[in-house]
């Protein structure tokens, strides 16, 4: 769970809608993106490739699930990781971002805490990434 300053449907449509945002708030961590193709990261990130898919979308309900089907963080262990995220109101007027993801493993893999810890920071590190541009440009 995380929490933000950022009113729950401005944070739900950055992180529906990221490519408004990717000049300014993704830069530092990813080099370019387009829509249904790859992403590239900037150099320096261990992350160069990443292909997502969108699973369910519930605008009204600011829920939204995806799936990464590719990406240097699977490695040889992993076939996809689906994340379910859901963003509410804060009584501040902020919103909370609660996202559950579930690893799905290649051919009986096992997936150890340390994989997994390594992907949840690198979600939480884009989310930040996120909301530090938001922050900084309310109007974006």
């Amino acid at each position: 769970m995380i929490t933000s300053t950022i009113p729950a449907a401005k944070a739900f449509e950055a992180i529906v809608n990221p490519n408004n945002l990717i000049p300014g708030a993704l830069l530092s961590v990813l080099k370019s993106a387009e829509v249904v193709e790859d992403i590239t990261s900037s150099e320096g990130n261990q992350e160069k490739t990443v292909k997502h898919k969108v699973e369910t979308l519930d605008i009204e309900n600011f829920t939204y699930c995806y799936s990464i089907t590719m990406a240097n963080a699977l490695g040889i262990t992993l076939e996809k990781i689906t994340y379910e995220v859901k963003i509410t109101a804060s009584p501040e007027g902020g919103s909370v971002c609660k996202n559950t993801s579930k690893y799905f493993a290649q051919n009986d893999a096992n997936i150890t805490v340390e994989k997994i810890m390594f992907v949840k920071e690198k979600a939480i590190e884009l989310f930040q990434a996120i909301e530090a541009y938001l922050v900084a440009n309310p109007h974006d």
